[in-house]
This record gives C-alpha cells, structure tokens and sequence, in this order.
C-alpha cells in the first residue's frame, strides 16, 4: 500500500507523526511518501520543514521526503494550479515524478480548500482522501467549496483536540467524520522532536515568551501595527517584572519582526533572546517552561495551555476582529476562539479575564455568518445566540443585516448616540 503524504509546517508533520505512531494509517506494509511544500512569502530564504532541526526525529516514518517547491519551481506554490485542460497530462507527469505510476493508495492533506493541497487532491485522482487539520482553522468552516470529484473522496478528518467540547465544522457539510487525535501521541513526538535539546540549548529557561505571526504578510495588519502590537506584548511583559523575554518568530515571518523588538526591547533596558526560525514553539514550551506565553491567536497559544499547562495570554484579538476581511477570511474562527478563551494581556502588564461564554454556540454562530449559504441549519442557533448575547466584538452588523439577523434590540450593545442619550440621562436626573 502507498500513501503519498502532504505537509507545509513543522506544526503539521508533527501532528501526521503523532496520527502514524497511534495506527490511523495501518501498519507499514508499502511505500510512505512524504511532500513537503515552503509556503513562505519567499520560500528561497526560509528553511523548508525538513531542514529545520526538528524534523530529523520524524523523518524515520517515511520511505521518501520529496519537495512540492521543486515540482513547481520557479512559480509559487500557493498561488500555482494547473489549468482544467492540463491536468490529465500534470497528474500523470507528477505520479511519474514520484515513482507513482500505479497512483497511490491513500492521499493524506492539510488545508484542502487552497492551494498547494486542493491542487495535489485534483491532479492524483482515483484514491481516498484524508484530511488532516492545520490546527484551529479546523474549528472554522470550509474555506471554499469543494468540487465532488474531490468532496467525495474524502473519507475522514485527523484533528488533535485543542479544544476539548468543541467539534470541528470543517467538512461537516461533507458529511465527513472527524477522528480526534490522542493528546499522548502528539506530546511524545514532540519530546522525540526535541529530544536532543541542540534547539534550545541556547535559550534562557524560565522567561515568558512572545509568540509571532505574520500578520502583516497576510494583510490583516500593516508592518507598523504588527511592530506595535509585538512592542506593547513586551511592554506588558516587562511591566510584569520580567526582565528577559524570549520571542519566537513564525517560520514564514522572516527577521524583521526580531530586529523591530530589539530595538524595542533596547529602549526598555531588558533582555531580549529570539528562537530559530527552525525552532518548534512546542520543544520550547516542554525544555524551556516558559512563565507566561503571550501571542495574538496562534494556534501555539492554544496548544501551550492545553498540553503543556502553561499560563497564556492574548493581545490584538479585537483589533484582528475589526481587521479581518472578507468577513469569510479562514483566520476568524482561530481569532474568535483564542479572544474568548484567554486572558487578554495589557500594555501595562494587566491580564483580564474574558467573559463567559458558550464557545461551541458562539463558533457555530460565526461559522453561519461566515459561510450561510453552506450551513443552512446553523441559522436559527447563531439567531437565538444573537439574541441572547448581542453582535459584541465577533460579528459585524453590516453582515448580520444582509443576513437579516440583526439581534434584539435588548441584546444589542449601545451605540454612541445611545451611550450619550444615556449619560445625558444620569446627568439630569
């Protein structure tokens, strides 16, 4: 049997690890083909999955390590797919690529609703599919409809259970099952990852961590605002009495974001020790038990708590709420869950704790304005959570109108001529 496998984060190749070692692919009895692909904004500068560190206690598990980048090279594989007449002809040259005459048995994918994976799913046909999340995106709903030939291949979903109750929607509309990955299989790859300890060798113990994302990079926010929100997670830092802070940059960020928090960190008289790009946020989370981990709404945040317990904190979420657009961008649900779970951190080193919340109505309700036309039966739970919570800071009014799910007036927050209507009010009486 040949399984031909998909990866494009270190994150991922962790989690096909940890769904191997538990047995949800059978045992070893043919080929295991390994497809790395570099998304980063330029791949040519950035480290690929299997050049990082971390990736040599993985390798083991398969026959071959093969790159997506060098199929398609010089274009980028995010933005490459073949056009419809071409892909009978690029199917069977890739399958050749690889060895693959016969085709494999079983393809296995992350992100299947965008490129590279939704390409690999259309040009190796005639086999089952199956998914595997990329963390908390598998909350969210499908980012684009999926054509049958490829929908219907599809015959389950992996996801490790980052946040236990809540169910995946992605492919749910599929009828798609999803199966939960055991939290002890992923934390000993993680410790087989890092067991070497080279990664972090020269990394302070003990000091909180900032996690970065690339923000900017996807437009969400510009350089400037991204700069500010890593400087004010260090100034909140700080403020709490840490004088070394650890920053782990994304694989795919580039050094910008570090030269900026240096300069920062320079102002504030503190120490600042920056990981790898090659570094798993998770071998530092098991060798160095971070104080306190601070980061917007990485899918890291989230994994922190839930398998190391880790104190955590959020900041920007509101600002990334505002921010994220189309109202559909795949990043809403990721943003959603970590703003209403976490403590949000302050600039001035204050940590509040969010309101309680119903997070399984509260993601259903978002998924529905997000995709309505693909969730017909998430309308009347997302119309009775508005109802009874009000739009806060997760929905926007302009999409809840032309959804026609304007919520009650009882449960809808003050505007600013209600506010002052108000306080005029208090001030004559």
């Amino acid at each position: 049997m040949t399984q031909l496998f998909y990866a494009s984060t270190l994150f991922g190749a962790m989690t096909l690890a940890a769904a191997i070692d538990d047995g949800r692919f059978g045992p070893r009895d043919g080929r295991r083909i390994l497809l790395v692909s570099n998304n980063a904004a330029i791949p040519e500068i950035t480290p690929s999955l299997d050049q990082v560190p971390g990736f040599a206690a993985l390798r083991p598990r398969f026959d071959e390590v093969r790159s997506w980048n060098d199929v398609v090279a010089p274009l980028h594989p995010s933005d490459w797919k073949a056009r419809i007449i071409e892909v009978p002809m690029l199917g069977r040259l890739l399958l050749s690529h690889l060895s693959l005459d016969g085709g494999p048995d079983e393809l296995i994918l992350e992100s299947i609703a965008v490129p590279p994976a939704r390409t690999l799913a259309g040009l190796v046909k005639d086999c089952p599919i199956t998914v595997y999340s990329d963390g908390l995106m598998s909350y969210g709903p499908t980012r684009d409809p999926l054509p049958a030939e490829i929908s219907g291949r599809i015959t389950r979903l992996l996801h490790l259970d980052l946040v236990p109750g809540l169910s995946p929607l992605l492919l749910s509309e599929y009828g798609v099952p999803a199966e939960t990955l055991p939290d002890r299989a992923f934390l000993d790859v993680i410790a087989q990852s890092g067991a070497s300890g080279e990664e972090t060798r020269d990394l302070p113990a003990g000091p909180p961590m900032i996690l970065g994302q690339y923000l900017s990079a996807l437009d969400i926010v510009t350089p400037e605002e991204e700069a500010g929100l890593h400087a004010d997670m260090l100034r909140g830092l700080v403020a709490r009495g840490f004088d070394t802070v650890l920053f782990k940059p994304h694989p795919a960020a580039g050094r910008r974001h570090a030269q900026r928090l240096r300069e920062t960190a320079g102002e504030l008289g503190v120490r600042l020790a920056v990981a790898g790009e090659g570094v798993p946020a998770e071998s530092c989370f098991a060798a160095l038990r971070p104080a306190l981990v601070a980061g917007c709404f990485s899918t890291a945040l989230i994994t922190a708590g839930r398998h190391f317990g880790l104190p955590v904190a959020t900041m920007g979420g509101e600002l990334v709420l505002e921010r994220l657009s189309p109202y559909e961008n795949s990043n809403r649900v990721p943003a959603t869950i970590t703003d209403a779970l976490l403590p949000r951190l302050s600039a001035d080193g204050s940590l509040e704790e969010p309101p309680p919340v119903d997070l399984q109505a509260l993601v259903r309700a978002v998924g529905y304005c997000m995709r309505s036309e693909t969730y017909p039966g998430l309308r009347e739970p997302a119309a009775a959570y508005l109802d009874a919570h009000g739009p806060a800071r997760y929905f926007k009014r302009q999409r809840l109108a032309a959804l026609e799910l304007s919520p009650a007036p009882s449960a809808q927050q003050p505007g600013a001529l209600g506010r002052l209507r108000h306080r005029l009010s208090r001030a004559l009486s």
